[in-house]
């Protein structure tokens, strides 16, 4: 996760982005990792539409960038620079990756990129990374 620079994250903007329950599943998701959008929809379960709506939610609060390679796009958590912001999505973060909920749903992530039937062999998506915008 890098700090996005020259973007302040108000607090409000924030704790709006973090109220909503599949918001919290996307930063879950793309936590440690860059995501392409279509695993989104595989392991949510929910139309592109409704992923997309909320992705840019979380690009408006400054939390999350995208970058697009060919038809596909990818998108990672940015650190905001606020200390008190970074804190509280820090924490946030640590709190997620403790929820059960949120264990399946990385682990759906995990089968949706690499097992039989996955995105990646049926779409052609690209597999998740760690490499930075």
């Amino acid at each position: 996760m890098r700090s996005q620079p020259g973007k302040a994250v108000s607090l409000d903007k924030l704790f709006r982005a973090l109220a909503d329950p599949t918001r919290l599943r996307l930063i879950n998701l793309i936590a440690d990792q860059e995501i392409c959008v279509c695993y989104f929809t595989e392991v949510i379960d929910a139309p592109q539409p409704k992923i997309s709506r909320h992705l840019a939610y979380l690009r408006r609060a400054g939390v999350v960038a995208a970058k697009r390679d060919g038809k596909w796009m990818h998108y990672r958590l940015t650190m905001p620079q606020n200390s008190h912001a970074a804190s509280i999505l820090k924490s946030t973060i640590a709190a997620l990756k403790a929820d059960k909920e949120m264990q399946r749903d990385r682990e759906r992530l995990n089968r949706a990129c690499c097992g039989p039937k996955s995105v990646v062999q049926l779409l052609g998506a690209p597999l998740p990374s760690n490499s930075s915008l």
